[in-house]
């Protein structure tokens, strides 16, 4: 992993007492990766802008909650499962979902498909058949911790049989820390919830000590 420091862009999270921590900089895969580890996302672009959010939401990866529905779902394996597959479609599928306000936008693209092919980004594949995307899900992955990025859905409850499978891994995996960045209606009913970010941020700490890529297990 990159040992480039950008300690002088980024305000220090332990310190700063602003969502907000920096404007500006690039999607370079030395940032991100220094970004991610350190509490802080790109939200935006033009210009970028990087938050650490008080307070945050994250998963307990032992405790998530999908309904009797998606369970059933699951149990009748309507669905074909891939990991790494079709990672830029899925950015695509996210970015259709948040068609109205996208943050989705090209240099997003280019920056995590660097992740990805450096083997630091990943995305859950939902098919309906053969070759028709219909759900899916992206994030870093960095040591035991695991960023949420986004996820999509375009047949009913495709996106959450994709995060059930990458939790599953994740557990496989002996990751400890999953950040969904803020709570929605959606991450609140799978079992998400809120701590404080200096809370967060010793957790990151504990999870990213060895950081290394993801090797998703069989």
């Amino acid at each position: 992993m990159t040992q480039r420091d950008f300690a002088q862009f980024f305000k220090n999270p332990r310190l700063w007492n602003e969502d907000l921590v920096a404007i500006g900089g690039d999607f370079s895969t030395e940032r991100l990766l220094y970004a991610y580890t350190h509490g802080i996302f790109p939200w935006s672009e033009d210009p970028i802008r990087w938050y650490c959010l008080d307070p945050r939401a994250i998963f307990d990866l032992q405790r998530t909650h999908f309904s009797k529905t998606v369970l059933r779902k699951i149990r009748k394996q309507q669905f074909r499962i891939s990991f790494n597959e079709a990672f830029g479609f899925v950015m695509q599928g996210c970015s259709y979902r948040e068609k109205d306000n996208t943050w989705i936008t090209s240099g997003f693209f280019r920056g995590y498909a660097e992740l990805h092919r450096l083997g630091w980004a990943h995305s859950v594949e939902v098919w309906n058949g053969k070759d028709e995307l219909v759900g899916g899900v992206y994030g870093v992955a960095i040591g035991k911790f695991f960023a949420g990025e986004s996820m999509f859905s375009f047949e009913s409850d495709a996106g959450k049989i994709g995060l059930y499978h990458l939790f599953q891994k994740l557990n496989q995996s002996g990751f400890t820390l999953f950040d969904t960045q803020q709570l929605n209606h959606v991450t609140w009913d799978l079992g998400a919830y809120e701590i404080p970010k200096t809370s967060y941020l010793d957790r990151l700490e504990v999870a990213t000590e060895n950081p290394i890529p993801w090797v998703i297990p069989n």
